[in-house]
C-alpha cells in the first residue's frame, strides 16, 4: 500500500477500511462505500462465475481490487472525471449498453422468428415504385399515392405490369426501363421490412395492396415463390469484357472464352485453367473459387441462375456473358439453407435491429413506458377528435427562419404550459421550444401545421425513451455494474496515459535516440515494375522476344500472336518489391529475361 501512496501523492488524505464480509460495505475510500456485490461482480468476470472461498485467493484479488480502486480514486482527485472529454466518451458507451434495453424484447425476438422462417422461402416479385418523401407535405404525398393508386387499378384489370414498370420509371425507380421492374428472387432481411411484409403476405399471381416505406409507394406482383435454394459454393473462369474494347477485343474475348471451354470439356483441370487464364485476378489465385452466396447476393442474376441451375457437384456451364464479361461457372457444393435456428439465431439478431423493422421494439417500447408512467397529454377533445391548444400556439411563433434552421427558442420565451407528463415529469411548452432549435436542419418551406405535428410526434417518443434510459440503472443493476466499470476503466486509462504513456511520448531525447536506431526499419525496399508474357509454348516466346527488342508495344505483340488463339498469349504489369517474389528476384535486372519455364499449380 506505502507504495502505491508514494506513487500517486494525493491519496494522502484516503481513509480506506474494511469492513465485515457479511456487510453489504466490503471497503470504504475516502468516504465512499464499496460495497460486497461490486466486488464479487469484478472477481466474477475476472475469475470466473464462483467466488472463490479459499482466504488467499480472496486476500490475493482484494489486494489487486482495492488497487484498482486507489488508482480511480486518484484519476478523481485529479478532476479526471469533470474533463468534457470523459463525459463523451463515457456518454458514448452509455448509449451502446443502453440500445438492448430501449427496445421491446418480446417484439424483438418475435422478429427474429418470423425472419428465419420466412429465410425458408425466396420470392420473385416485380414492383412499381412512386416517390414519395417521409416528410413530404400532405399534397405532395397526395399527389404520390393517387399515382400508385392508378398503377394498381390497371394492373389488376389485367393490364402487362412489366410494361407498367417501364411506365412508372419516369415517377419512381429509373431502372425499370431496363429490368421492367423485375426484382430477381429475394428472402427476408433483403429488403426493407413494409416491403418484405408486402411480399410474403401477397399470394403468386396477385398484386399486392399498396405499400408505404422510406422510399415512396409500392405496388408488386408476385410472380413466384419457392423453398430457399440455400447456399452456393462455385469456381469460374472469367474473361473480362472492358468499357474500352473495340468491336474486334470483344470478338477476340468470346474466342478466348470458347478456346477455354474447350479445353475443360477435353479434361482439363478447372482450377488449373482458371490460375492460368482467368482475367479474375483474385478468384484466379484459388482456382477461380468465389465465397458462398445465396439467391439475391451477386451482383447479376444471370451469373446466379446459371450457378443455381447446375444439379451436381462438379457440373460446368456452357460460356454465358454478363455485363462483366465471359464466365465458365463449375459448381463446387451446395448448402441448405437456413441453419438450424440456434446457429443464426445471433445474426440474424443483428440485422433485425439494423433493420427497420426495429423501429417496431421501438414502438411497443414507447407504449409501454407511456402506459406504465400514465402519460397525460394537454389536449382538447371537438366532436371526438383531439386537438392539442399547446401545440397550436406554436403557429405563431414559427416564422420562415425554421426552415432555413436559424430559428431561436428564444421566440417562444412567451409559451410555458405543460404539454405533456410522464410520472412525475412535466414536459413544457419551452422544452419543445429547445427541442424544435436543436433537431431543426435547412428544409423546403412547408406548412407549419403540418411540421409541428410530425415535430411534437418525435418530441414525445424521444422523451418517452430517455424517460426509461434515465431508469436504467435503477431498474437494471447488471446495467449499472458494467456503467460502473466502463467509468472505472476509462478512468484508469487516462491516468495510466498521463503518468506513463504520454510522459515516454514527451522524451524527445529517448525519442530521438530510438529513431535513429530504427529508422532504417522503414523504408522502402528496391521495387520495380515488371510486364510479364505468358507464352503458351517456346516458339511463342521466341516470337514474342523477338518483337520486343524491336520495341513493339504490349498491345502490338499480343494483337499478333492472339491472331489464330487467345490463348497463345496472356500479360500482366506489377510493381514488385525486392524479395516479395523468387522468380522476379532471380532476374533482377532492367531489361528482358531469358525464357522462364514454370508449371501451373
Amino acid at each position: 500500500m506505502k507504495k502505491i501512496l508514494i506513487g500517486f501523492s494525493a491519496l494522502s488524505l484516503i481513509s480506506i477500511t474494511a469492513l465485515a464480509q457479511n456487510d453489504q460495505t466490503i471497503l470504504v475510500i475516502d468516504g465512499k462505500n464499496i460495497s460486497k456485490a461490486e466486488f464479487e461482480n469484478v472477481y466474477k468476470k475476472n475469475n470466473g462465475k464462483e467466488v472463490a472461498t479459499d482466504k488467499k485467493s480472496l486476500n490475493e484479488y482484494m489486494d489487486l481490487f482495492i488497487n484498482f480502486k486507489l488508482k480511480v480514486k486518484e484519476a478523481e482527485v485529479m478532476g479526471l472525471d469533470t474533463v468534457s472529454a470523459f463525459k463523451q466518451e463515457l456518454g458514448g458507451y452509455r448509449k451502446q449498453l443502453a440500445a438492448p434495453y430501449l427496445t421491446d424484447k418480446n417484439v424483438n425476438e418475435g422478429l427474429i422468428t418470423e425472419a428465419y422462417e420466412r429465410m425458408k422461402t425466396e420470392v420473385r416479385g416485380s414492383h412499381i415504385l412512386v416517390k414519395c418523401a417521409e416528410d413530404a407535405l400532405p399534397k405532395d404525398t397526395l399527389i404520390a399515392y393517387n399515382k400508385i393508386t392508378e398503377y394498381r387499378k390497371r394492373a389488376v384489370k389485367g393490364e402487362d405490369f412489366a410494361k407498367l414498370a417501364v411506365e412508372s420509371a419516369k415517377d419512381g425507380d429509373p431502372s425499370a426501363t431496363d429490368n421492367k421492374g423485375d426484382l430477381g428472387y429475394f428472402t427476408s432481411l433483403q429488403m426493407v421490412y413494409p416491403f418484405e411484409n408486402a411480399a410474403f403476405n401477397t399470394k403468386v399471381g396477385e398484386v399486392s395492396q399498396i405499400v408505404r416505406t422510406r422510399f415512396g409507394y409500392h405496388i408488386m406482383k408476385i410472380v413466384d415463390k419457392r423453398p430457399n435454394q440455400g447456399e452456393m459454393l462455385v469456381s469460374h473462369i472469367m474473361v473480362r469484357l472492358k468499357k474500352e474494347m473495340t468491336g474486334l477485343d470483344s470478338i477476340n474475348a468470346k474466342k478466348k472464352i470458347e478456346e477455354i471451354y474447350a479445353k475443360v470439356k477435353a479434361g482439363e483441370k478447372f482450377n488449373e485453367l482458371a490460375k492460368q487464364y482467368s482475367e479474375d485476378k483474385q478468384s484466379a489465385e484459388k482456382g477461380g473459387e468465389l465465397s458462398w452466396f445465396s439467391a439475391g447476393k451477386m451482383p447479376v442474376v444471370e451469373f446466379e441462375n446459371k450457378a443455381f441451375a447446375l444439379k451436381n457437384n462438379g457440373d460446368y456451364s456452357e460460356p454465358f456473358m454478363t455485363k462483366y464479361g465471359w464466365h465458365i461457372v463449375k459448381r463446387m457444393d451446395k448448402k441448405d439453407l437456413p441453419a438450424p435456428f440456434e446457429t443464426v439465431k445471433a445474426e440474424i439478431k443483428q440485422k433485425v435491429n439494423k433493420d427497420s423493422r426495429s423501429q417496431a421494439g421501438r414502438s411497443a417500447l414507447i407504449a409501454r413506458v407511456k402506459k406504465e408512467n400514465n402519460f397525460k397529454e394537454n389536449k382538447v377533445m371537438v366532436k371526438k377528435v383531439a386537438t392539442f391548444p399547446t401545440l397550436t400556439e406554436f403557429e405563431a411563433v414559427i416564422d420562415s427562419s425554421y426552415f432555413l434552421g436559424k430559428w431561436k427558442a428564444e421566440k417562444a420565451a412567451a409559451l410555458t404550459k405543460e404539454m405533456f407528463s410522464l410520472g412525475d415529469k412535466k414536459y413544457t411548452q419551452t422544452d419543445f421550444a429547445k427541442f424544435l432549435e436543436t433537431r431543426q436542419t435547412r428544409r423546403v418551406v412547408s406548412d407549419k401545421k403540418f411540421t409541428l405535428e410530425q415535430q411534437y410526434k418525435n418530441f414525445v417518443e424521444e422523451s418517452a425513451v430517455a424517460f426509461e434510459e434515465s431508469k436504467l440503472e435503477s431498474k437494471y443493476p447488471e446495467f449499472k455494474a458494467l456503467m460502473q466499470e466502463y467509468r472505472d476503466g476509462i478512468l484508469l486509462f487516462e491516468l495510466t496515459d498521463r503518468k506513463v504513456w504520454s510522459k515516454a511520448v514527451k522524451d524527445t531525447t529517448g525519442l530521438k535516440e530510438y529513431y535513429e536506431k530504427n529508422k532504417n526499419n522503414y523504408l522502402w525496399d528496391e521495387r520495380a515494375d515488371v510486364t510479364t508474357y505468358k507464352c503458351a509454348d517456346e516458339k511463342i516466346a521466341k516470337e514474342v522476344r523477338k518483337m520486343l527488342s524491336k520495341k513493339k508495344t504490349e498491345k502490338e505483340i499480343l494483337d499478333v500472336i492472339n491472331k489464330k488463339s487467345q490463348l497463345n498469349l496472356a500479360t500482366e504489369t506489377v510493381m514488385y518489391v525486392k524479395g516479395e517474389n523468387k522468380m522476379i528476384d532471380e532476374n533482377w535486372k532492367e531489361g528482358v529475361s531469358a525464357d522462364i519455364k514454370k508449371m501451373i499449380k
